[in-house]
């Protein structure tokens, strides 16, 4: 069985991702299998996702993948190469053979070339002394891999950003999946809205606007995603700001994102300025970007630590899949190389524990109302075909 894997958000999933879905199953063949490794209740980009875990699982589902696990809580919350690295080791683990994903430039060969360099023994004297005349990581970056020869503008767009993250991470890893990037036509973070390529971030601002987002959603998955709830960090600045204005000292330096002091300054805005935003947008700078502190800013609310980041999880959850994914599951329980547990399933550990807050959290985040504490337990597998 021939086992095509993507690292994913969904957030929400759109018209995009269906028709990457339906290239997967092209590259699977026939007897092969869709695994979907998706992000759950909080991003990448520091914010809850718009809609829960569940649902954007189930949608997943129902537009043709076998099996979605989650992302673990830690793995989503870290920085750009440490998402890659966590997915890049789960799928492996899984047995996965390719791995499917996006990027903006028309030249894929050069995501590689590019991956090769960034994990050369000159790449990081380099950017170290870039980093030393006071221009900000991105920039610096940049600079580095162009005095190697490289092409700086591939590490500039978000897209470009992960695939070589997800290229490096193989090469780290000695994984023997096959990178396999897909050209993404249209701006999928711009600001214009495209119709025809439609991107989650336009959808979202949608959304927030009360604009029909679900025109532009898979007709498969529209019934199950209009019926989710909306979640915004908006709603819940109230009770982040409740748990910044409570937190010690030693808990504002244990936190992820914080090093060269940058945790004394959000911790000093915390301290003084009323809003989220504000904090954030004084907080920031040329050398810490946005996408960083809004990291650090959600991991001090739901309470996770530097040295949580720093720890594997102990297992995946099992969030939807029909019955090839099943076998997988199977499978993977049968070799020992992935410990997968399905969702609503109670664990006692402190791993368990930091999880089941989030959840509980999450639910403050819900545009309508908040909703009860308890979900990581009332939580079931979405299960095609029952």
């Amino acid at each position: 069985m021939k086992i095509v894997g993507v690292i994913c958000e969904y957030n929400p999933l759109h018209l995009g991702h269906a028709r990457q879905l339906r290239y997967m199953w092209e590259l699977a063949g026939e007897g092969g299998a869709v695994v979907c490794l998706m992000s759950g209740n909080f991003v990448q980009r520091g914010e809850p996702s718009l809609l829960d875990k569940g649902v954007r699982a189930e949608a997943a589902v129902r537009c043709g993948a076998n099996l979605v696990l989650e992302l673990p809580l830690t793995a989503a919350l870290s920085s750009a190469e440490g998402f890659a690295a966590a997915g890049v080791d789960i799928l492996t683990k899984l047995g996965c053979d390719t791995l499917c994903f996006g990027c903006e430039t028309e030249r894929p060969e050069i995501l590689w070339d590019t991956a090769k360099l960034l994990l050369s023994g000159n790449f990081d004297s380099l950017l170290r002394l870039y980093l030393k005349e006071g221009i900000s990581y991105p920039a610096a970056r940049q600079r580095a891999l162009e005095t190697l020869g490289g092409a700086g503008e591939t590490i500039v767009r978000p897209n470009n950003i992960l695939a070589v993250e997800y290229c490096k991470a193989i090469l780290r890893a000695g994984s023997r999946m096959e990178p396999h990037p897909i050209h993404r036509p249209g701006d999928y973070h711009g600001g214009t809205f495209d119709p025809e390529n439609p991107s989650a971030a336009s959808l979202r601002r949608m959304a927030g606007r009360g604009e029909n987002w679900l025109a532009y959603v898979p007709e498969a998955a529209r019934e199950t995603l209009q019926r989710g709830t909306m979640h915004t960090l908006q709603v819940g600045e109230r009770a982040i700001l409740s748990r910044l204005r409570t937190m010690k000292d030693g808990e504002f330096e244990a936190l992820p994102y914080g090093s060269e002091g940058l945790w004394r300054k959000f911790m000093k805005n915390c301290r003084k300025l009323a809003g989220v935003e504000e904090i954030l947008e004084t907080t920031k700078s040329k050398r810490y970007p946005r996408t960083r502190l809004n990291r650090m800013l959600l991991c001090a609310f739901l309470g996770v630590t530097a040295e949580n980041l720093r720890s594997p999880a102990p297992y995946v959850r099992a969030l939807a899949f029909d019955e090839t994914g099943s076998r997988l599951l199977r499978q993977a329980k049968k070799s020992g190389g992935l410990t997968v547990v399905n969702a609503g399933e109670r664990l006692e550990n402190a791993y368990f524990e930091m999880e089941r807050r989030a959840e509980d959290l999450y639910g403050l985040f819900a545009a309508d109302a908040p909703e009860p504490p308890g979900g990581a337990e009332r939580r079931r597998v979405y299960v095609s075909g029952r």
